[in-house]
């Protein structure tokens, strides 16, 4: 069976890093809804406030590849209960199993360092304030996930767990 790695969390927790290197891993396609968001901000239409595009464009992506047999890794925050549903959603239409993965980092001051010290790869893409971190909206969660902390888990010991999950899930 197919699976839809589904990362969440907020921005600088590490989640970029950890699901690049699972991609890679596990040899699966990576969709990064910020790539996508950039691209919308700097294309012709100079679309600013993506809302749920982006969302639904890596959402479709995501399906296509899992059409064609890869396993796929989705890059978001995922915010709230809408998005995680969409990611639910494109596992059922594609008869992928879907793996919630939430990264956290609990270590405020070092959270705080990442964000204020990062900057974009993306061409378009502005890396959000600490200010703008703290304030962001975050449900919690109420499904089930693996829940991994950035803070005490070097890249490869995360990227480890998640495949030990996969394998366990099977």
């Amino acid at each position: 069976m197919l699976n839809l790695i589904s990362f969440s969390g907020l921005p600088g927790v590490g989640k970029s890093t950890i699901a690049k290197a699972l991609a890679r891993d596990i040899s699966a396609v990576y969709v990064r809804v910020d790539s996508i968001e950039a691209a919308l901000k700097v294309s012709v239409l100079g679309v600013h406030e993506a809302e749920d595009a982006g969302y639904l464009a890596a959402a479709n992506i995501a399906k296509d590849n899992l059409a064609l047999g890869h396993n796929v890794v989705a890059d978001t925050v995922n915010p709230v209960s809408e998005t995680r549903a969409l990611w639910a959603q494109v596992a059922a239409d594609s008869g992928a199993r879907l793996l919630n993965v939430e990264i956290v980092c609990s270590d405020k001051i070092e959270h705080r360092r990442r964000v204020e010290t990062r900057s974009s790869e993306i061409r378009g893409l502005v890396c959000p304030s600490w200010n703008e971190v703290e304030q962001r909206s975050y449900q919690e969660w109420t499904q089930d996930r693996l829940i991994l902390d950035s803070s005490s888990l070097r890249v490869s010991e995360s990227t480890a767990k998640i495949i030990e999950y996969i394998k366990l899930v099977s």
